[in-house]
């Protein structure tokens, strides 16, 4: 029996949610490579480790930032994207949580990896968020970036879509 799926073209809303996507990690994914190459400095590697550990500490880390990036993006779109990027009520819901649970996982991995399993630390350069006593750095980069990535996404509903 042969599959009723294949050569069926996808709805017109389907392909314009997954190119917002497409562009979403456009910009999620060499951003992340440029900023942990950037920060690293922040890190005692920059001192203690050698140019090779460095770069594969700055391209492991951003495997593990775009995964954080389409676990957050998927969970969030699952539970609240319907709609998302056509109506700016979603798309400001679906980029607020997907923010909140991208600095989440982001001060609990500063926690686990810096206090609990010491896998890496910060060097005296590195700001430090008083009470959360996580570095300033790491967690811009979840602020910043998905923020600027989902401009990209959903500039070009930003003026047709808005109801």
């Amino acid at each position: 029996m042969s599959d009723p799926t294949i050569g069926v073209m996808p709805s017109l809303t389907d392909a314009i949610s997954l190119t917002a996507v497409r562009r979403y990690f456009s910009v999620i994914i060499p951003a992340n490579l440029i900023w942990e190459f950037a920060h690293m400095p922040l890190y005692t590697i920059w001192t203690a480790g050698s140019w090779k550990e460095i770069v594969f500490a700055a391209v492991h880390c951003t495997g593990g930032d775009i995964l954080i990036a389409l676990s957050t993006l998927m969970l969030v779109l699952i539970l609240i994207g319907k709609g998302w990027p056509y109506f700016a009520a979603t798309r400001r819901s679906v980029r607020a949580l997907t923010v909140a649970f991208g600095l989440g996982y982001t001060f609990f991995s500063e926690w686990l990896n810096i206090t609990i399993r010491e896998a890496w630390a910060y060097s005296d350069l590195m700001p430090i968020i008083p009470f959360l006593d996580a570095g300033l750095s790491p967690v811009l980069q979840w602020i910043v970036i998905p923020l600027v990535a989902f401009w990209w996404a959903g500039r070009t509903f930003n003026d047709k879509c808005n109801q």
